[in-house]
């Protein structure tokens, strides 16, 4: 079990709990989610992340070893709930109707969760082997949503049409950070990503 997973007993708090979540691991994960996403990973110092959750520096590193750690646990919660959810779904069942229960959930998830850690998709940092396990987990996502559009289309997994649901649902992170989404927004936005995703599969023909 890795650092970032293992629970720990810290030195005492410097000030009470101010932060969401049910354990010192969730606190610093919302504190660093809001500190990476307004101020850059870069910018942002394990000190600073610290004292935002009311802990001492030093306690922060019985939870995780380094910030590198702390970024990957803040990707792999935009990717993992959806791959659980997909990965749980009876295989007997259409794939249209799967594939609109992925779309609703990712989309909704993107849309509400606390901090929109989507934009540190596109931090340099995470091309380092260490971000491997989150890679993977992205790459397995897309290939559900691309092998059920293909079932859908009775086609090839390449055909490219297969990669427009995932981008579509990907795209709302870019809506949220552009400040053209909001949290309220999220059932309408999911029930306009299934609509078009469904024509995209229906009408689209092969160019």
């Amino acid at each position: 079990m890795s650092s970032a997973q293992t629970p720990a007993r810290g030195r005492p708090r410097l000030m009470p709990r101010r932060r969401v979540g049910g354990t010192p691991q969730d606190e610093i994960l919302d504190a660093a989610g809001e500190l990476f996403t307004e101020q850059g990973y870069a910018g942002t110092s394990t000190r600073a992340i610290a004292e935002a959750v009311g802990l001492r520096q030093a306690s922060l590193y019985h939870h995780f070893a380094t910030k590198e750690d702390i970024l990957i646990a803040l990707l792999r919660q935009t990717v993992v709930p959806t791959l659980d959810v997909a990965r749980a779904q009876d295989v007997t069942r259409p794939a249209a109707d799967r594939l609109v229960e992925i779309v609703r959930f990712d989309v909704t998830q993107l849309v509400t969760s606390r901090w929109n850690l989507g934009v540190l998709y596109l931090l340099p940092e995470i091309r380092t082997a260490a971000f491997d396990p989150f890679r993977a987990d992205r790459l397995a996502l897309r290939d559900i949503y691309r092998s059920l559009a293909a079932e859908i289309l009775g086609a090839d997994a390449r055909d490219p049409r297969c990669a427009l649901p995932f981008r579509l649902v990907e795209s709302v992170i870019g809506l949220r950070s552009d400040g053209e989404i909001a949290a309220d927004d999220a059932a309408t936005l999911a029930g306009t990503i299934v609509a078009a995703v469904e024509r995209i599969l229906r009408d689209t023909p092969r160019g």
